[in-house]
């Protein structure tokens, strides 16, 4: 994705014990309107996640995650949600949720690149 685009990002966070507040950063989402532009990357730190949270059930954590993979995609397996055009996608995304899984606030941002953004904020913001 070539050219100058305003983009919006959120951070994918596990949030092992909602009652707690305490969360760990898994993944990034990205949204370009105007690039028609929605991805997510995740990636789960095993070790971080047992020093947090050794009940969560982990079968359960990553098919949630998976979701927002075919969500962003418009998968048809990724349900209803997936059905709806970008903006809709990445707005129920990052819709307010309490639950064990949730995002930040979107971020806006600038980029001649959008694929290389979403590695950098993920390299930045996960790893």
């Amino acid at each position: 994705m070539q050219g100058k685009h305003l983009y919006e990002y959120a951070v994918i966070r596990v949030v092992p014990k909602v009652e707690r507040e305490e969360f760990i950063n898994v993944g990034i989402i990205l949204f370009s309107k105007k690039a028609k532009y929605l991805k997510a990357v995740y990636k789960v730190d095993e070790r971080k996640l047992d020093l947090f949270a050794t009940e969560l059930e982990r079968e359960s954590l990553y098919g949630n995650l998976k979701v927002f993979g075919k969500i962003c995609a418009g998968k048809n397996d990724g349900g209803p949600i997936a059905a709806l055009d970008i903006p809709e996608r990445f707005r129920w995304l990052t819709a307010v949720r309490s639950a064990s899984i949730q995002t930040s606030r979107p971020h806006p941002g600038f980029s001649d690149d959008l694929d290389e953004t979403l590695q950098r904020l993920f390299s930045e913001q996960v790893l």
